[in-house]
């Protein structure tokens, strides 16, 4: 089976006022005649080391299992980065969201043959990563209109952006979260309840009207978990 290449690139974002090391993946067929799909993973250093995400793309686009794709991912610096940036009440939040829609969306499509709207767009995020992912495809449903969610951190910011939001039903979010995700360690070393937050956050998204696909699964808040998922999450947003 070929492999993919992995990209580094240096982008420097003007919302953000930073440079950022970008890992994007290209499929082992990539040529400008065919169009691709392009997939944005927040925490993205994380879905190529520990998620396999790529070796996975390389499998299933091979088996003919997803559409072709390009995966783009976004690393964080570190746990403060990654606050500031992920959630609503971090300081770098709504330029990190422009970041996405308005700067790493229209470079992507200049750089790559891609398919250019908002039903071939999707992000991906683990617990913040996934905050990120929802409430970007939130904001900018024209942009993107394909979410994943695996054991996303939900608060009552979050669920009050999502109750505000306007109902786009193109958008389909894929969101899991673990059974034992009651007393999850965070980053900041305090001990959070993940699974009830998630339960609000499925029931409004239903009642809102939004596409979903839910499950909570047997297990607690690692890649132990969330690589697995991985196959199951590509094709259901990704299949031909």
């Amino acid at each position: 089976m070929e492999k993919g290449t992995i990209n580094d690139i240096a982008f420097y974002s003007e919302s953000l006022q930073e440079e950022i090391e970008l890992l994007v993946y290209v499929p082992a067929n990539y040529t400008p005649l065919n169009k691709y799909n392009i997939l944005l993973a927040s925490d993205g250093k994380d879905y190529f080391q520990l998620g396999g995400i790529t070796k996975l793309a390389d499998e299933l686009i091979n088996e003919f299992e997803i559409e072709n794709i390009i995966i783009v991912g976004i690393p964080y610096k570190n746990i403060h980065d990654r606050k500031s940036k992920y959630i609503p009440t971090g300081e770098k939040h709504e330029a990190y969201l422009r970041f996405l829609a308005h700067e790493l969306v229209p470079f992507i499509d200049r750089e790559y043959s891609t398919l250019q709207m908002g039903s071939t767009r999707g992000l991906i995020g683990d617990s913040m990563a996934a905050t990120v992912s929802l409430l970007a495809a939130l904001k900018y449903p024209n942009i993107f209109s394909k979410t994943i969610l695996q054991s996303p951190y939900v608060d009552e910011n979050v669920l009050e952006i999502v109750q505000e939001s306007q109902a786009h039903n193109h958008i389909s979010i894929y969101h899991i979260i673990g059974k034992e995700e009651i007393e999850v360690l965070t980053t900041d070393k305090t001990i959070k309840d993940f699974l009830t937050p998630n339960r609000k956050l499925h029931q409004l998204l239903t009642e809102k009207g939004y596409k979903t696909f839910y499950e909570e699964f047997e297990g607690n808040h690692t890649w132990k978990y969330w690589k697995p998922d991985l196959r199951r999450a590509l094709i259901e947003n990704f299949s031909y």
